[in-house]
């Protein structure tokens, strides 16, 4: 990618020629995840969650047709507030900057601007997936074929429940995309701390998750390193809040005839109001979890 198009900040520009750890924060959540003025308060927080940590944050947006890793004051504040912000998965990129459009990266193209600019670990909440039948709509979230190509590694509270994350962990291991589960031999179910679904590695210290990354380095292979971090379950959604609520919320879209890209945003916001923000809560706590995890694994990494 031309320097034209991609703009690192002077402090991820360091922070990568010193060999300082740099976690990469995606800006959808900051855009479109939350309601003002929480918005801008949380990607605030985020970023001082990485701080605090030892390491340097890089938040990644697009504004004005060229690709930012690492916002100031002022650009964190735009991407919060501004209206035209569009949400950009990591098709929309080349389009974007060439109409000079700005807009919030999603999970896939986050994970694709950052490793362009040399990042090796992201954090976020949940990712995209297979979606529930998916043998009438073909609906896969674009996250998972760019994870496939992408040397990354992603920490992460598994897969949104409102997904089929069976077929999702299927589809990942097609893909040949690593998972750890960490400290977990479940994976993570995104409001929850397990799907219920076993996983087949587990690692329990940020020098393990390094360990596997170096040794992705060594065999040459291409895709990403997910590492499924559980919310705690004291932070947890209630698991039959949430099996009733979610039931409700699939009726309440096939009834109402939602498909393609306006059934994960319906569910979501379904949720939210129906659990009494205790989703958006239970989401924020794995979020702010998994970017504590990522700063300590990007540490253990620039150790190596």
């Amino acid at each position: 990618m031309p320097d034209t198009a991609l703009q690192m900040s002077g402090e991820v520009r360091e922070a990568l020629e010193q060999r300082r750890p740099v976690v990469a924060l995606e800006s959808t959540i900051i855009a479109h995840g939350l309601p003002r003025p929480r918005n801008l308060r949380v990607a605030e927080e985020l970023e001082e969650v990485v701080r605090t940590t030892g390491a340097v944050p890089a938040t990644i947006a697009v504004l004005d047709g060229r690709a930012h890793v690492g916002l100031d004051k002022a650009q964190l504040e735009r991407v919060a507030n501004d209206d035209s912000v569009r949400k950009l998965g990591h098709r929309d990129l080349a389009p974007a900057l060439a109409a000079g459009a700005s807009g919030a990266t999603t999970v896939s193209a986050t994970a694709f601007l950052a490793a362009r600019a040399g990042l090796r670990v992201f954090a976020t909440g949940g990712l995209g997936g297979v979606h529930r039948e998916w043998t009438e709509t073909q609906d896969e979230s674009a996250d998972l074929g760019l994870l496939a190509r992408t040397r990354i590694t992603v920490v992460c509270a598994g897969v949104k429940s409102i997904l089929d994350v069976p077929a999702t962990l299927q589809r990942l291991e097609t893909l040949g995309v690593g998972v750890l589960g960490y400290g977990t031999d479940h994976f993570p179910g995104f409001y929850l701390s397990s799907s219920g679904r076993p996983v087949d590695w587990t690692a329990r210290t940020p020098g393990e998750v390094a360990a596997v990354m170096r040794a992705q380095d060594a065999l040459g292979g291409e895709a990403a390193l997910l590492v499924a971090n559980p919310v705690p379950e004291a932070e947890q959604l209630d698991p039959k809040l949430h099996d009733r609520v979610l039931t409700e919320a699939l009726a309440e879209c096939g009834k109402r005839g939602i498909t393609g890209q306006g059934v994960t945003p319906f569910l979501l916001d379904y949720l939210a109001r129906e659990t009494g923000g205790a989703s958006l809560e239970a989401n924020l706590a794995a979020v702010r979890g998994n970017v504590r995890l990522a700063a300590r694994v990007a540490a253990a990494w620039t150790r190596a």
